[in-house]
């Protein structure tokens, strides 16, 4: 075979990203010879607004059949607009709170359509990792929980939803990013499973979304000592063809998961990472958000070399070709669906919980915070889904914001509810900030909002401290509710995105639903 042919077999396996909105002349060259296609970032420019992003990618039309792939889960990690405003559907916490896998897929089938109408057509979401560690930094909301039979008909729901847009779905993070308590951005996180705990736990959503007919998976950068023996999954013939093709059965496209993250490429570099990748298995690599054409000239470089030597077999760059060819093959007869941001809202607004609402009944306090009750209901004892709203906090009370510092996946994504509160200030976290925002607040309500307060002692310190003096003062959690204030009233909503936001708003009489 010719060296023309090698390389464009190894173009085939290879999304790099690029920066600002227009495809740079390099890129469209790349496409022309074959490019597998691309990787979509907002951080580096290329969602300034939906109107562009669907310009660019009919540019890059022009040039080839790319695949043209973003990181749009909904909920916190958002990068279709919401990166900018909050994206209009809860993520997968919510929606797992609510466990309504119909409505999942009307989410999710929603989110594909947007995604096809801007010219996007493989999603990597969901995420369909069990989360099993509490202190999970990475993971979190974007779980749709920690039981992995819920996590499994939910995978199935949003994959379904998904496709049934015209967009491919890719499950992720193979084998299951749930039970770490390390970033794979910043390292190689150990899942301590043997093969009979990763079956009844972290493969069952991966078995519901190859049932689906999901068109990809993505591997994670995650160390399995049993079976993957010190080397990261990505990189780990015993986890792609192993666990994923044998084992599971699954015969679609494995794509990679970031290559320039700590946890695949730290100790060797991006170029030596796509060899060993493709070895194990992986049929496309994702570089990563600033490996532009420096990097993919190393990386063809690496694999062709890798070819020639005889290290990499041909018939693995062949492999990989047809199993693109497929999922192309499946992209080429969408089914157009409709818009319905309708459903993101009703999830955000199914998922609230609240807890330690009697508290909160009865007349004003001398302070001020609560006139009147909660109206609506509650199901359940103390905690439940809830409609209706806090009477009385819409006089103006002080709504107190504190800082969470988010991960590297979620991004600067805006968070929180000063959209609807006019009095809304940002605290760090430390519990001298408690005087001067209680005399601030003297007279009216007080709201502190927090996100993944189980995850910043300053958040608990300032919290615990604010309601020492004001014990009628209203917590509103938007990461996952782990911990829990005793005696507070406390409102959950699984996720920061827009749509949670709002339905918190609504609950709590800053606004109202149209």
């Amino acid at each position: 075979m010719s060296d023309g042919s090698i390389e464009r077999l190894a173009r085939g396996t290879l999304l790099p990203s690029f920066p600002g909105a227009s495809a740079p002349r390099w890129l469209q060259d790349e496409l022309e010879r074959g490019l597998g296609g691309v990787t979509l970032f907002a951080l580096i420019g290329n969602v300034p607004s939906p109107e562009a992003l669907a310009a660019l990618t009919a540019e890059m039309r022009k040039a080839a059949d790319p695949i043209i792939t973003i990181d749009e889960e909904g909920g916190d990690v958002t990068r279709l607009g919401g990166h900018l405003t909050g994206s209009p559907y809860p993520g997968n916490a919510a929606l797992g709170a609510v466990d309504d896998p119909e409505l999942t897929r009307r989410v999710y089938r929603s989110l594909g359509a947007e995604l096809a109408e801007v010219g996007v057509n493989l999603n990597f979401a969901p995420s369909v990792d069990v989360n099993t560690a509490a202190d999970n930094p990475v993971i979190g909301t974007r779980s749709f929980g920690s039981d992995p039979e819920l996590v499994a008909r939910h995978a199935v729901a949003s994959v379904i939803g998904t496709q049934e847009a015209g967009v491919a779905a890719c499950a992720k993070h193979f084998p299951g990013h749930g039970a770490t308590v390390e970033d794979s951005h910043l390292g190689v996180p150990i899942v301590d499973a043997d093969l009979a705990l990763l079956d009844r736990r972290d493969l069952l959503p991966f078995r519901g979304a190859i049932q689906a007919g999901t068109q990809a998976v993505m591997t994670g950068h995650l160390d399995l000592p049993s079976i993957t023996k010190g080397v990261p999954s990505t990189l780990s013939r015993a986890a792609i063809t192993g666990l994923l093709r044998e084992h599971l059965g699954y015969q679609g496209v494995i794509v990679t998961d970031a290559l320039d993250m700590q946890g695949a490429s730290g100790a060797i570099g991006i170029p030596e990472a796509s060899v060993r990748a493709l070895l194990a298995g992986a049929d496309l690599l994702c570089l990563g958000p600033n490996e532009h054409q420096e990097s993919l000239r190393a990386v063809l470089a690496a694999i062709e070399k890798a070819v020639r030597a005889g290290r990499l077999p041909l018939e693995r760059l062949h492999d990989a070709a047809e199993r693109t060819r497929r999922m192309k093959e499946w992209l080429a007869d969408p089914t157009p669906a409709i818009v319905d941001r309708a459903a993101g809202i009703e999830a955000a607004r199914r998922a609230l919980r609240v807890t330690g609402a009697a508290t909160a009944t009865g007349n004003a306090t001398a302070s001020g915070a609560v006139s009147g009750s909660i109206s609506g209901s509650v199901s359940g004892a103390e905690t439940g889904s809830v409609t209706g709203e806090f009477s009385g906090l819409s006089n103006g009370p002080l709504v107190v914001e504190v800082a969470s510092t988010g991960n590297i996946a979620v991004g600067p994504t805006p968070w929180g509810l000063s959209p609807w509160a006019p009095d809304t200030v940002r605290a760090e976290g430390t519990p001298s900030e408690a005087a001067s925002l209680l005399e601030r607040a003297t007279g009216r309500g007080l709201v502190v909002v927090l996100r993944d307060a189980h995850r910043h002692a300053g958040q608990r310190a300032l919290t615990t401290a604010l309601l020492q003096s004001r014990p009628d003062a209203i917590v509103v959690e938007m990461g996952l509710p782990v911990w829990i204030p005793e005696g507070a009233v406390h409102v959950a909503t699984y996720g920061a995105a827009a749509a949670n936001a709002q339905a918190a708003a609504e609950l709590l009489g800053l606004t109202h639903a149209p």
